[in-house]
């Protein structure tokens, strides 16, 4: 009796990616790798993951280090080239309005494991990641919106937000930031109404700023003499 043959195997041809598209598949593949296995995994077994050899992988990114730069250029500095600064100078709003959406949308890019777990690796192994994006947040969030609360204070502008300023606003800001820790990273219980989080921090935030500042503008000013 003749046995019945085996099927054949029928091979699926990949889609061959263009080297933009390639490379786009090597960062977000990379990002995936790194927030699991932190920035000490290393490039052979990434590839490996990438179903690529190390040396093809290499022709992308000659180095481990260039890798590490364009997932955080992906990951931390496109999400904040999406018209936030435009929101946040809008002065035909109130500027609670103004934080409350841009908060919003700011959390929805970072209040992710990936994200956060990237962030926490590299702050850990010392990299430049956190340097750089702490700067970027001092200068194009933290700076503007003091410069902003200042506007709707009434307070004289200032060229440059002063140290007491920043940290106020970093206490704010740390504070959001931290909720997406406890929930994503710890899984601690939270107020699940992010957005009422959010207001209730704006709120505390808005009035302590006019209160300090608005108090010590109004101490370094001459007292009115009375016309007599």
């Amino acid at each position: 009796m003749n046995k019945k043959a085996s099927p054949k195997r029928v091979r699926v041809k990949q889609k061959r990616l263009s080297p933009d598209n390639r490379r786009k598949e090597f960062v977000a593949k990379a990002t995936e790798f790194f927030s699991e296995e932190g920035f000490g995994g290393g490039t052979r077994d990434l590839a490996r993951r990438l179903g690529v050899t190390q040396p093809l992988l290499y022709r992308y990114f000659p180095s481990k280090d260039d890798l590490i730069k364009e997932v955080y250029r992906t990951v931390y500095l496109e999400p904040l080239d999406t018209g936030w600064e435009k929101l946040l100078a809008d002065r035909s709003r109130p500027i609670r309005d103004r934080l409350q959406e841009f908060y919003n949308a700011y959390t929805k890019v970072i209040f992710t494991r990936k994200w956060l777990r990237i962030y926490l690796y590299s702050g850990l192994k010392g990299l430049d990641i956190n340097r750089w994006y702490v700067g970027v947040v001092r200068d194009k969030i933290l700076s503007r919106i003091i410069r902003e609360c200042r506007h709707e204070a009434g307070l004289p502008p200032q060229t440059r937000p002063t140290a007491s300023e920043l940290e106020m606003a970093w206490v704010f800001h740390s504070g959001i930031f931290y909720y997406g820790v406890r929930k994503y990273i710890y899984e601690s219980p939270v107020l699940e109404d992010k957005e009422q989080m959010i207001r209730d921090a704006l709120d505390a935030f808005l009035a302590g700023f006019e209160r300090v500042f608005g108090a010590e503008e109004s101490a370094r000013r001459p007292p009115v003499k009375a016309v007599g």
